[in-house]
């Protein structure tokens, strides 16, 4: 076993997962690499699908770094959970008028857990994966805390809000202090074949980042419906609630003097309302499912930013426990657009995660 222990490292066959790899490595830990196998064939793709060349092809290419930095590879097929537990709650979500963000909810539920079994199963310590966060643990606070990456430009700490204190307490960022530029050039340095591969940005079991087209052949279908501007005047026909989300402006087929966007979702009416922008900001919303990392129980109001998708930028907050009893509310500084039901909402104080959840209704 390695100086520091063994370590068992999520490898994706991207440079940044070969990079924690090798940094792991070098630091005196016995590193053994593991590749997810998620998606390449299942239901909805088909032996000549576009997901099952991009599988393989990650498959080979964590190989191939696994044998440059000559320590063991395994693969762990976790496709018959991965379908049921993320890609059927995907194309769920669509179909009640959610706009879902399946990777939060894959990294608690499917990878960070098929790592922790595997390692059990191979008498290691910790687990590791590339991205770009950082945890620590506070005896003050006797909690694991999880961290802004220290590359603003990509920090994904808004991904990992849903790990559990059990799984916190075994994992290892190595990326964390570190900047793109800084991991290519390492994988440079390092001779690693990966180390110019673009970065994957679709989400992964859609290859070519054709959602609307990957629900039809999950057999979501929607019914044609009403589409009704903000005032209440008919203004077209949608062709059914799952292929829209809150926010949208394309593909709405409607001739008006001004762009118009996608208000409001309403299932149970099956009909969308649309509207100017000016119409589409929001002041606060109510979220579900919290899970806190930094604090064991949301007690009273908390001041955080708010970060409500991937890419959107971090904004002043009041979170507070929901009147209900069940979740939170949070209250914007200033009222924000297109704030979407099914999205995560995640919450900031300064490089901590306090925690995060899934917003269900915007007001």
């Amino acid at each position: 076993m390695g100086a520091k222990g063994r370590v068992v490292v999520a490898m994706s066959g991207g440079v940044d997962s070969s990079v924690a790899a090798a940094l792991l490595k070098e630091e005196g830990w016995e590193v053994l690499g593991v590749t997810l196998r998620l998606w390449e064939d299942t239901a909805g793709g088909g032996e000549q699908s576009p997901e099952r060349g991009k599988f393989a092809k990650a498959i080979q290419d964590a190989r191939g770094v696994a044998r440059s930095l000559a320590i063991p590879h395994y693969v762990v097929d976790r496709r018959e959970p991965f379908r049921e537990t993320v890609v059927d709650y995907f194309a769920r979500e669509y179909a009640r008028g959610c706009t879902p963000n399946p990777c939060v909810l894959c990294n608690r539920k499917i990878k960070f857990a098929a790592l922790l079994e595997k390692a059990r199963e191979l008498g290691a310590d910790y687990i590791a994966t590339g991205h770009y966060a950082r945890v620590e643990f506070s005896p003050e606070r006797g909690r694991y805390l999880l961290k802004k990456g220290v590359s603003r430009e990509k920090d994904q700490s808004y991904m990992l809000y849903n790990l559990s204190q059990e799984q916190l307490a075994r994992c290892l960022f190595p990326l964390g202090g570190m900047t793109k530029t800084q991991v290519r050039r390492k994988a440079e340095m390092l001779g690693l074949a990966v180390a110019g591969k673009k970065e994957s940005q679709e989400i992964c079991f859609i290859a070519d980042g054709d959602y609307r087209s990957f629900l039809g052949r999950c057999g979501i279908r929607g019914r044609p419906g009403p589409i009704l501007h903000v005032s209440g005047r008919r203004l077209g026909t949608h062709r059914g609630i799952p292929f829209y989300t809150v926010g949208q402006r394309r593909g709405l087929g409607i001739t008006w003097p001004h762009p118009l966007y996608v208000l409001e979702i309403r299932p149970q009416e099956n009909l969308i309302v649309v509207g100017e922008r000016e119409a589409l900001y929001r002041r606060g919303a109510r979220v579900r499912r919290l899970n806190l990392i930094s604090i064991s129980a949301l007690e009273g109001p908390e001041r955080v930013k708010a970060k409500i998708r991937y890419r959107a930028p971090e904004v002043e907050a009041l979170l507070k426990p929901a009147e209900s009893g069940e979740g939170g509310e949070v209250c914007f500084a200033e009222p924000q657009p297109a704030v979407t039901p099914g999205q995560a909402a995640v919450f900031y104080q300064e490089d901590l995660v306090l925690g995060g959840g899934t917003i269900v209704q915007a007001f």
